[in-house]
């Protein structure tokens, strides 16, 4: 099995495009938030590829993908996921999405529901307006040079160790400022911050979320799919995950976590997620029942051309 630290490399319509891969069996894509990369997942990774053939690429513009003058929307990122797989020969999916790579996830979903079989949303994006205020600043003009300033080596050193310093207090409220001085290194390389930054343009603006999937959430009855949050995240609120598609989602929110549930409790993350993927066949694009699905819109439950659906689950 390949290791779980080692990076592999693909050229897809001309850019470099990083992932990791490990296990065997039916597949998982795994896709991280804003500013950080594929090794968000590697704490959960090995107990997930006992059963699976887990993937995790570097989103472009981050990690160790190419940083193009491209397109960073959540259009643009779901058709760069399609045409990855695609190149590694995995044709359906599981996806699994991390805050902004919950998004993508969402998108990926509604674009191609023929290749994906369940979703699992951890502290995504798209169900909410509410954001913490340091994303929201990155929108505002001049927050590029901002951001280049704050990151200049002379103080970047003493700003990385205080953030990881005061990740270890014992305080809900700064909980995950390891990952955050994480991100702020990365954020030094100019082109990092500049496809941040657009990222961040298609999706936020000052005021907060302006792109949402929740008018058409009503699609997840044909999906399996997952919601996990952190109790104590500060990023995106935990109240978003009550917006979570219904009625076929699980929901768990876990205690003792914040934005990284994933990172605060791999083993129960990976262990949710497997018992998920047990509990629930994958999804089977069938065009007509999508096709009646999207006439009939929110306001009706399908009738003979819909799947049963399972009933929802209280917030654990």
């Amino acid at each position: 099995m390949e290791s779980i630290e080692d990076v592999q490399y693909v050229v897809v319509h001309g850019h470099r495009r990083a992932y990791r891969i490990a296990g065997s069996g039916p597949a998982l894509l795994l896709l991280h938030g804003l500013a950080c990369d594929s090794s968000t997942w590697v704490d959960v990774m090995p107990a997930l590829a006992e059963h699976h053939t887990v993937i995790a690429p570097d989103l472009l513009g981050h990690g160790q993908s190419d940083k193009p003058n491209a397109d960073y929307s959540l259009g643009g990122y779901a058709n760069g996921m399609r045409d990855l797989l695609t190149v590694l020969g995995i044709d359906k999916v599981t996806v699994i999405g991390h805050s902004f790579g919950g998004g993508v996830a969402m998108q990926f979903a509604y674009q191609f529901p023929d290749r994906t079989e369940r979703v699992v949303l951890v502290s995504t994006g798209g169900l909410g307006k509410e954001v913490t205020p340091l994303i929201r600043l990155m929108t505002v003009p001049g927050s590029g040079m901002a951001i280049a300033v704050a990151t200049m080596r002379p103080w970047r050193p003493l700003v990385r160790g205080a953030l990881a310093s005061l990740s270890r207090l014992p305080i809900s409220a700064t909980r995950d400022l390891g990952e955050v001085a994480r991100i702020y290194e990365s954020l030094a390389d100019p082109a990092l911050r500049t496809a941040v930054q657009r990222v961040t343009s298609h999706v936020v603006d000052w005021r907060g979320q302006f792109v949402t999937m929740t008018d058409r959430s009503y699609l997840a009855r044909l999906m399996p799919v997952m919601v996990i949050w952190g109790r104590e995240d500060m990023v995106i609120p935990v109240s978003h995950a009550e917006s979570a598609p219904s009625p076929v989602s699980d929901v768990h929110v876990l205690e003792d976590s914040g934005h990284f549930p994933h990172r605060d409790h791999p083993e129960q993350f990976a262990r949710l997620v497997q018992q998920f993927i047990e509990a629930n066949a994958p999804a089977h694009y069938h065009r007509g029942r999508w096709r009646a699905l999207l006439k009939r819109g929110d306001q009706h439950e399908l009738e003979s051309v819909e799947q049963p659906a399972a009933p929802r689950p209280a917030i654990v």
